[in-house]
């Protein structure tokens, strides 16, 4: 089975495709860098979008979700955004940890699994 790799860099890619099951690697927030949980998570969300809108599927199809919050406070803050995000009756298995992230100005870091 052929294996399709979606915005490829020199340690990861973006998206895996492998037979009907889609990959993404773990997305921060660029552009809201710095700013708050609310402002990273719908940044990530919508990168998430397009992702799998570019590997051909969305989010109505999630079979997982890692979430990393660098504070655990600010979970409702996040679940805030995710809520009015995933599709109702098709959110994804989860997990939701606490963990201290690549760099200090991100908060948040989701992963997701999708099926095509």
């Amino acid at each position: 089975m052929a294996i399709e790799r979606k915005q490829v860099g020199p340690r990861m890619s973006g998206a895996v495709v492998h037979g009907n099951t889609v990959y993404l690697a773990g997305q921060v927030a660029h552009k809201a860098a710095g700013k708050s949980v609310t402002e990273q998570t719908k940044e990530i969300l919508e990168t998430i979008d397009a992702l799998l809108a570019e590997c051909g599927t969305s989010k109505q199809n999630l079979l997982s979700a890692n979430i990393w919050l660098s504070d655990m406070s600010t979970f409702a803050e996040m679940n805030a955004v995710w809520d009015g995000w995933v599709v109702p009756g098709q959110t994804p298995a989860r997990a939701t940890v606490e963990a201290k992230l690549a760099a200090p100005q991100f908060t948040v870091e989701i992963m997701v699994v999708a099926a095509k």
